[in-house]
């Protein structure tokens, strides 16, 4: 059927995945996302989740770990938030990729609040409630199911206050225009071959909160948002993650 390959996500590994590009092609993806993030939903949804949710409950002073930060425009997006209200924080990207890691050091000088960390999303260097709220947006995609609720845990053990998940929805439509329009916008190989898999291997709604059910987390909340996106927010897990 047409859209069978829409029921379940696929675990075809992308280009990103298998580690097969150039180093100039990986800084050209970093640059292109950054685009890609500003315009096409993922700076906006976390406006509307996470630094709501943050401007609600500690306005003045917030700690934020943003895990497969990339080159840490969100970050950035936060620091400017920060700026703006006054409020005192400490933001941390963390990615295992070096050139990513650097990446965000190297555009976030004039934002002295921002630190990297190379680390492993499935085992963070942090203790226990070490940030207020942790994060992560485009990045569980990457990740088999049971990846993701052993990547959510360990966002919920380091969070004191709550964490966010943001990513693609899994859907028809989004994968079509995707494959119609984005070649014709996209310049980077590793975006425009690796962006309708992604799609793929992205979720749907029920499966992003049954995923976080397995974790342990409580008061589990997804949201849609445009263009195509899905917001998960939860509280601190429940004991130990179902597998």
């Amino acid at each position: 059927m047409m859209f069978g390959r829409f029921s379940r996500r696929s675990y075809e590994l992308e280009h990103l995945d298998k580690g097969d590009y150039t180093a100039e092609e990986y800084r050209g993806c970093i640059l292109e996302l950054q685009r890609v993030n500003r315009y096409l939903g993922d700076a906006s949804a976390m406006r509307r989740s996470v630094l709501a949710e943050i401007e609600r409950a500690e306005p003045y002073r917030f700690s934020l770990l943003d895990v497969g930060a990339g080159s840490g425009e969100l970050l950035r997006v936060a620091a400017r938030r920060a700026e703006a209200t006054g409020a005192v924080t400490r933001l941390v990207g963390l990615e295992l990729n070096a050139v990513s890691a650097r990446a965000i050091l190297e555009e976030s000088k004039d934002f002295p609040s921002i630190f990297a960390v190379r680390g492993n999303a499935l085992r963070l260097p942090f203790a226990d409630d070490e940030f207020d709220y942790a994060m992560c947006s485009l990045f569980t995609h990457h990740l088999k199911d049971e990846e993701v609720v052993d990547a959510l845990g360990e966002l919920s053990r380091v969070a004191r206050r709550r964490i966010f998940v943001i990513d693609l929805h899994r859907h028809p439509v989004a994968y079509y225009l995707y494959r119609t329009i984005g070649p014709l916008f996209l310049r980077n190989r590793l975006i425009r071959e690796d962006g309708a898999l992604s799609i793929l291997r992205s979720f749907r709604p029920e499966e992003l909160r049954c995923l976080a059910a397995r974790a342990g987390l409580l008061d589990i909340s997804v949201e849609r948002r445009f263009p195509f996106r899905l917001v998960l927010s939860a509280g601190k897990r429940n004991g130990a993650p179902k597998h």
